[in-house]
């Protein structure tokens, strides 16, 4: 087995073992939603994609660095949303400073990455079909949004919990990246997520 397979591998089986344990919880991590837990792709051809295939246009941004940029850009908007409702639904400080931690991480990136669809002279629209791992659905930000204290407490760890799961799945498609920044970026999602995603685990676990 490859190094990249074995990787696979591990975040599947990371997938797999939350959803078990989480199994119980009401939240609907995208189920029924295009932008849930699929990975599945059906690419189209226009601007939007720059050179899918891994060759790399004069921006130093491949295809597939561009793809990666067009669909973390909207998940990390949504970790984002779900870290400012925290600061007006919830007193707890723990929960409070985990969600300033996620929020002062991703929106700086949020930028970061807008910046080389800009170089790259992509849009922020993705003329492909692939699924984003982990986002919550209308209805699971509807009933986030509606919660209040150790409710939303848990709704918003189960919830980042599954979002984190998909942007570590997403950043395994740059972490061999030809290209410094987007390898850098990818390599810091996964280290930074994967380390979040085991204290919000042992968040829930105490509750």
């Amino acid at each position: 087995m490859t190094k990249k397979s074995a990787r696979t591998v591990l975040v599947g089986s990371i997938f797999l073992a939350s959803a078990i344990a989480l199994s119980g919880c009401t939240i609907n991590l995208g189920a029924g939603n295009d932008e849930g837990m699929g990975m599945g792709m059906n690419h189209g051809n226009g601007d939007g994609m720059m050179n899918h295939g891994g060759s790399e246009n004069n921006s130093g941004f491949s295809g597939a660095d561009i793809m990666f940029a067009q669909m973390m850009i909207p998940h990390h908007e949504q970790a984002v949303l779900m870290s400012t409702l925290a600061e007006t639904h919830t007193s707890n400080p723990t929960l409070l400073a985990l969600a300033k931690q996620i929020k002062q991480a991703q929106a700086p990136e949020i930028l970061q990455m807008k910046s080389w669809l800009k170089a790259s002279g992509a849009t922020l629209e993705m003329n492909h079909s692939m699924g984003m791992g982990g986002m919550l659905t209308a209805a699971d930000i509807a009933a986030l949004s509606a919660a209040k204290d150790a409710t939303f407490d848990k709704l918003y760890l189960i919830g980042m919990i599954g979002h984190h799961e998909g942007a570590v799945h997403m950043a395994q498609m740059v972490i061999d990246s030809a290209n410094t920044e987007a390898r850098a970026l990818g390599e810091a999602i996964v280290t930074s997520q994967t380390a979040e995603i085991a204290y919000m685990k042992t968040l829930i676990a105490a509750k």
